[in-house]
């Protein structure tokens, strides 16, 4: 089977900063690029912390078999996922933009802030549920998860670092070397290495412990009749996008937003480069709302209420629109009446997952220095 090296790889970064954007060089990566298997065989045996599918999800598309969850290696990514070495001015990390307490989303910002608080132009989206998403970021631009996070840490307005800058601060730490060992059975450090562990942190932030998840098991929850109302309304007007366990269905629409709040964004465009993808961008995940404020890609909407308002009476017309918010009287929008809007605000609130939240494991409290 072919493979190519992502130590490799990673140096094509450098020529995004002239040439195409981010995006479009991480989907080239992602397609081209397979991450091959590290040897395990050395590496810490024990697998306290490992993947588990929760029971009404669909099979992940992640890899597993590819990159096992392990205690060790777990503990790694957790690390990594809260360093600030991974910035260039070692004041921020990844963590800093996905915070635990806002379903690791950067609360308070409607778009994400980087070194030398740089202000990017999109909101940041949640790390959850990732091991079922086979494209990341508003614009699908990396398609795989091992790849991910060169996009934050090479992005001169978040993180601002290379790769291999970060690598050699990682192996000047005397802490991190012995994490590697445990982790992979070798000390060597290497950006390989690096975001397989971030890979087994980030597939391990599930969020399948709401109110409406252990309804749906038979956990003792009860929906009221008003939520059970509002859970058939978002399936009959809104499950055309937010459809599954998940809800989402991981890809992409125009959901009649307009312009860009802040600047000119394309969407999914600038990564295919077709106008027929114009201001598409992917569709969120409707659990734990009430923890990811602001919503849409750009942070516009301060409340669910003005979500609400946009989807009603605000929808903007443009070639690309969804036909899902096209009615076949030729007007544009979803109809409800204020007691729908009402029984689906109160069914959403049964998909906060306050366990996801307070998961110890997944909190930078965790990290042992």
């Amino acid at each position: 089977m072919f493979t190519t090296n992502l130590d490799q790889s990673v140096n094509w970064i450098s020529f995004s900063k002239k040439g195409r954007p981010y995006g479009f060089l991480f989907f080239i990566l992602s397609v081209l690029a397979v991450v091959p298997a590290c040897n395990h065989e050395e590496a810490d045996p024990s697998v306290p912390i490992s993947f588990q599918n929760p029971s009404h999800f669909p099979d992940p598309v992640y890899k597993m078999d590819h990159n096992k969850v392990t205690q060790s290696g777990f503990e790694l990514g957790r690390a990594l996922f809260y360093e600030t070495k991974l910035s260039k001015d070692n004041s921020i990390s990844c963590g800093s933009c996905h915070q635990q307490s806002s379903a690791f989303t950067h609360h308070g910002h409607s778009v994400s802030h980087g070194i030398g608080d740089k202000l990017g132009t999109r909101n940041s989206p949640p790390v959850m549920n990732l091991a079922w998403s086979n494209a990341f970021m508003w614009d699908g631009g990396v398609f795989d998860l091992d790849f991910f996070s060169i996009a934050p840490i090479t992005n001169p307005i978040e993180m601002g670092e290379e790769i291999k800058d970060v690598v050699e601060k990682l192996k000047k730490d005397p802490v991190y070397p012995p994490r590697f060992q445990k982790a992979f059975g070798s000390s060597e450090i290497t950006s390989t290495k690096m975001f397989l562990a971030l890979s087994q942190f980030m597939v391990m932030c599930i969020s399948a412990d709401s109110k409406y998840d252990q309804w749906k098991l038979g956990k003792g929850a009860v929906l009221s009749e008003e939520e059970k109302d509002g859970y058939r309304l978002v399936k009959e007007k809104c499950g055309g996008c937010h459809s599954g366990e998940l809800f989402t269905d991981n890809k992409f629409h125009n959901n009649g937003i307009g312009q860009g709040r802040l600047v000119a964004d394309e969407g999914r465009e600038k990564i295919t480069l077709s106008p027929l993808d114009n201001r598409k961008f992917k569709t969120p995940s409707l659990r734990n709302l009430k923890y990811t404020a602001p919503y849409m890609h750009d942070g516009r909407s301060f409340d669910l209420n003005a979500v609400i308002t946009h989807y009603t009476s605000q929808v903007k017309e443009s070639a690309t629109l969804d036909s899902l918010l096209r009615t076949p009287s030729g007007t544009t929008g979803i109809e409800l009446t204020p007691v729908e809007v009402d029984h689906i605000l109160l069914f959403l609130n049964t998909l906060n997952d306050e366990n996801f939240i307070r998961n110890y494991e997944l909190s930078e409290f965790a990290v042992k220095k």
